[in-house]
Formats: structure tokens, sequence, C-alpha cells
């Protein structure tokens, strides 16, 4: 059976909030985040995740005619805890001053419904199949049921976040008055999908993963999938100009911080996001004639596109052919070297376009 680091960490962390009463504070830097129990929860595949739960954290406050929502769902590996952080804080885009913000976290990160945490007979390798309309029809049931939110004003929503934000348009078309893809797509393209078949390979090749039956954690193929990230994440212009030396950091340790960076996560809740990473794909969504650009042409929401000029993720090309076939859509690329994470808070000068774009889209008129 696959080490569940995640499920007792979180356990751990609960257990601990509760006892010196912090209700959503934890250690660490992390949030505890509520969870939402589903049920049964019947997955795109037909296969039923057996007693589900979405976990999630707000900030802000719902006003009295729930018209202040917006929904930040979380990207590959990501507690949600802090999503889009420089979004959603004091004078930004998202700020909680204004807006009620919801955090999803997606399944298989570790708090929601995950390999680590979910009991036999779905546990480790035999979780199942995860699609991204899973994690968005999971959210809308989180906000309708639980929440009680009848609209939402955006769903904003970075990398895998963002591919959940442009599903959203697709299955659920007049919930909210737009969604922000940053740095996501409508689909995962044959470069994409090979690309994460490399990150995944890297795990598999620890003698350690047994086939996702470890005992012990592979940490190596997980050191590995981080050195691997390393060569993507980044621009070939961000390495050339050695801006880690900004960071403090020699090239030696740059890499190495990225080889740490996956460290904190179970290697078959790794495996299984990159899957549904893999597999995303709007014109599978039930209704649709399977044809991408028909379902593109079907969106009826305010669509915001803003890819990171250097990402070699989500080329700013995917995009740009993507929009030809949107109706109500804005495409502003974010000019940064900082390649993927440059849509994601990691380089100033972008933050102050991004936040002011978003801003702009958020109250321009339906």
């Amino acid at each position: 059976m696959a080490v569940r680091k995640n499920e007792t960490f979180t356990q751990l962390v609960l257990i601990t909030a509760l006892l010196i009463g912090w209700p959503i504070e934890a250690v660490y830097g992390q949030r505890v985040p509520e969870m939402f129990a589903l049920g049964n929860f019947t997955l795109d595949s037909g296969e039923v995740l057996r007693n589900a739960k979405i976990a999630y954290t707000t900030d802000g406050v719902l006003n009295e005619e729930k018209s202040n929502a917006i929904l930040v769902p979380s990207s590959y590996s990501a507690s949600n805890n802090s999503e889009l952080g420089f979004l959603v804080r004091e004078g930004a885009a998202l700020d909680p001053a204004e807006y009620f913000v919801i955090r999803t976290n997606m399944f298989a990160n570790g708090w929601s419904s995950s390999p680590s945490n979910t009991p036999p007979p779905q546990d480790g390798p035999r979780f199942p199949e995860i699609a991204i309309r899973d994690n968005v029809n999971a959210a809308y049931r989180l906000l309708t049921e639980q929440l009680g939110i009848p609209h939402l004003l955006a769903v904003v929503g970075f990398s895998m976040g963002g591919q959940q934000a442009y599903q959203w348009a697709v299955s659920y078309p007049d919930y909210m008055d737009g969604v922000v893809v940053l740095s996501g797509n409508a689909r995962e393209y044959p470069f994409g999908i090979v690309r994460l078949e490399g990150a995944k390979a890297a795990i598999k090749a620890d003698a350690a993963w047994q086939n996702g039956e470890y005992t012990v954690a592979p940490e190596k193929g997980i050191r590995a999938l981080g050195a691997h990230w390393a060569a993507w994440i980044y621009s070939p212009e961000w390495w050339r100009r050695e801006t880690y030396l900004s960071q403090g950091l020699t090239l030696e340790e740059a890499i190495r911080r990225r080889e740490e960076s996956f460290l904190g996560n179970d290697a078959n809740d790794l495996l299984s996001q990159a899957v549904t990473w893999q597999n995303h794909n709007i014109a599978e969504t039930p209704g649709q004639d399977g044809n991408l650009e028909n379902t593109l042409r079907s969106i009826r929401t305010r669509v915001l596109l803003m890819p990171a000029s250097s990402d070699l993720y989500f080329r700013v090309t995917d995009l740009r052919n993507e929009s030809r076939f949107i109706r109500d859509f804005s495409l502003q690329p974010i000019e940064t070297v900082w390649g993927h994470p440059g849509a994601a808070g990691a380089d100033p000068v972008a933050n102050r376009f991004i936040n002011s774009t978003i801003r702009t889209f958020l109250t321009m008129p339906d």
C-alpha cells in the first residue's frame, strides 16, 4: 500500500488546529481547509469515487445578495491555500475586502479525495482516473449545495486551474459572468502530453515506486520529476540571464530547489494529476460533438485569456488559435521571461499588468 504522507500530515494539522483553537490556521504556512462531503461521486469516466470529498478555503465575506463570489481552482500539486496570493490580497484584483473568494482543491492533490488519502479499494494506484470536468462538477456542487451561491462573478485559474476555468465556460456557461485563464488551455496538445509523459516516467523509474505499491516514498523519482520541471518551468531566456542570481541562488542551488519542490507530495497523487492534465479536452464534454472549434464557438460567457509570453507549457500561439473561435474574448499575453510562473506571481512587473487587466475585466459591464 502506498505511503500516505499527505493524509497523516492533514490529520495532524487538523488535530493541532482544533486543540489550540485555530479554526483555519495551520503550521508551515498552510491553512486547514474545510471539507465538503460529495458522497459517492460519479466521475466523467462512469466510475464512482466512493465517499468523495472536496477541500476548500474562503477569503472575504459573501454579501447579502450573494453577488460577489469568485472561484479560484487549484493548479498542479498546489494545496490552494495560497493559490494566486498576489491577486487575493488587499488592493489587488481579487481583494477579499470586496470579493468572496473560494479556493478549491482538485482531486488527487492530497487534500481533496486522492490516491494518498482514499481507503481501499480505491487507494494508491487503484484511485480512479480523474478528468478536469470532475473537478468542475465537484466545485459546482460545493458552491450550490454547501455555500448556496447562485452565480459567480468569475472563475480565475492558473495552469490546471486555468484548464478548469475553461471547462466551467462549457459545463456551466451561464453560472458566471466570465472566466480568466492564466496560462491554461482548452485542451492539452500532443507536445504537452509528451512532456508530462517524461515527468511521469521520472517517478516510475525509481525502483522504490513498485508500480505505485511503495512502502517507502520514491524520493529519487520525485527529485527527478523536480529536475525535469526545472528545464521547462522557466524560459530559456530566464536561464540565459541567470535570473536565479537575483534570488541569491547559484545555478546548482536553483536546480536543487526545483529537485526538492515536490518532495512534500505523494507520488501517486502527482501521477494522477499528471494524467488529468494530459487528458484535458473541453470538446469531450457531454453534449458537445468532440470538435474543439465547435465547442469553443459554444461558449457564451466572457473569456479573458492571459498566457505568459515565454511559457513552454501553454504557448501563446495555442491560445491565439483557440481565441479565433470564441465569440466574446480578450487575449492579453503577459510579457515576462519567467516562463510558466510568470503568470502566477513570480514576476513583479508582470504582476502589475495581470492585476490591472483582471480588475478591468471584472468591472466591465456585461
